[in-house]
């Protein structure tokens, strides 16, 4: 597998239960060399800790618009402008729909706003959620930008629903990613 040395990855974590495999996501990009820096919702803390993604990062993990750091510059601006990819895996409905309409309600949804890099979102949600014509909608809008969609896969959802949603397999996503970047 191709390496991804000295690229610096934004991902975006948001409220869904597919939120714990960004543990294993960002465990394999780190492995892969890349500069993993995560941004998680507010609601993406209630299903992962922000600790263990820090832990497996090695950076900080930030979530919070209004606790950003010390210097000057809001560090929302300083990630999006010193970005390779903008990833966001999984990505809820909600998050979509921001996106999608320019709405910047919280930390991510600002760096997704001021960043110029590359953006890949990897969906995860219940497939009636996914099949509803306003997420459709958003994806179109998303990717008539040029955003890459990595497509969620079918089968047995945490909700008990069969079909798609999840989030697609952390090795599809990264290969989607040295993509990129060949």
């Amino acid at each position: 597998m191709p390496q991804l040395d000295g690229k610096k990855i934004v991902l975006g974590v948001t409220g869904s239960i597919a939120a714990y495999k960004a543990a294993d996501l960002t465990s394999k990009l780190v492995k892969l060399g890349a500069d993993v820096h995560v941004v998680m919702t507010r609601e993406a803390t209630e299903f992962i800790t922000p600790l263990t993604l820090r832990t497996l990062s090695r950076n900080p993990v930030a979530h919070d618009l209004w606790k950003e750091g010390e210097g000057w510059q809001p560090g929302h601006i300083e990630l999006a402008d010193t970005a390779d990819l903008l990833l966001v895996a999984p990505v809820t409905a909600h998050t979509l729909a921001c996106f999608a309409h320019g709405l910047a309600p919280d930390l991510l949804t600002s760096i997704y706003l001021a960043t110029r890099a590359p953006v890949m979102l990897a969906p995860a949600m219940n497939s009636k959620m996914y099949e509803h014509e306003a997420t459709q909608a958003n994806l179109a809008t998303l990717r008539a930008r040029g955003h890459a969609i990595v497509e969620p896969d079918t089968g047995l959802l945490a909700c008990g629903y069969e079909g798609v949603g999840k989030l697609a397999p952390v090795e599809e996503i990264i290969e989607r990613i040295t993509l990129i970047f060949d």
